[in-house]
C-alpha cells in the first residue's frame, strides 16, 4: 500500500503520519494501519517500529503536524539510565507500530527543544497526541511499566 497525503482517504477515518526517512506527510486510513504503507516521496516503510532520531525539523513533522501519537525520548549519549532504556524504546516501538511512532532527541543537539518543553532530567518521554502533550514520566523503565504508563495515558487522552 501506497499511501499520499494528496490521494489517500480524508477525515476522521485517517491520520497523518509523517515519514521516519524524509519527514514528509501521508494520509494512511485508520483501518489499513497494521498494513505496510510507504511514503510516495521516498518509498521509505511509515511505520517501521523503530526509533526515529529526531531533529528540529523532524520534530516539526512527527509531533506538531502528524496526528498518530508519538513518545519522544528526550535523552543524550552520555547519559547511563538512557542508554539502559534504549532496547525497552526499541521493544515497545515493535510492538506498537500500527498504533504510534516512537522519537529519540539528542538534548545535547537540539537544547532549544528541550528548553522549550522544560526538560531538566534525562530520559524525559513526552507523549503527543496531534501536537498536545498528553503525558511525561522522567528516569528509566522496563518494558512492563512503560507499556502500563502508556497504555493508561493514551486511554485518558480519548
Amino acid at each position: 500500500m501506497h499511501a499520499d497525503a494528496s490521494t489517500a482517504a480524508t477525515g476522521p477515518d485517517s491520520v497523518l503520519v509523517a515519514c521516519p526517512a524524509c519527514h514528509g506527510l501521508a494520509r494512511v486510513p485508520r483501518a489499513r494501519l497494521g498494513e505496510t504503507a510507504h511514503c510516495a516521496r521516498c518509498k521509505a516503510a511509515l511505520l517501521a517500529g523503530e526509533p526515529i532520531d529526531l531533529d528540529a525539523a523532524a520534530f516539526n513533522a512527527h509531533v506538531e503536524r502528524g496526528t498518530l501519537p508519538i513518545l519522544v525520548d528526550f535523552w543524550a549519549p552520555w547519559c547511563g539510565p538512557c542508554r539502559m532504556m534504549a532496547p525497552v524504546l526499541h521493544e515497545a516501538a515493535a510492538q506498537r507500530a500500527a498504533l504510534m511512532q516512537m522519537g529519540k532527541l539528542n538534548t545535547d543537539v537540539e537544547q532549544q527543544l528541550a528548553a522549550r518543553f522544560g526538560i531538566r532530567s534525562i530520559p524525559t518521554l513526552i507523549l503527543f497526541k496531534q501536537g498536545r502533550e498528553i503525558a511525561r514520566r522522567s528516569g528509566a523503565m522496563d518494558l512492563g511499566s512503560l507499556t502500563r504508563w502508556l497504555d493508561a495515558a493514551l486511554t485518558q487522552a480519548l
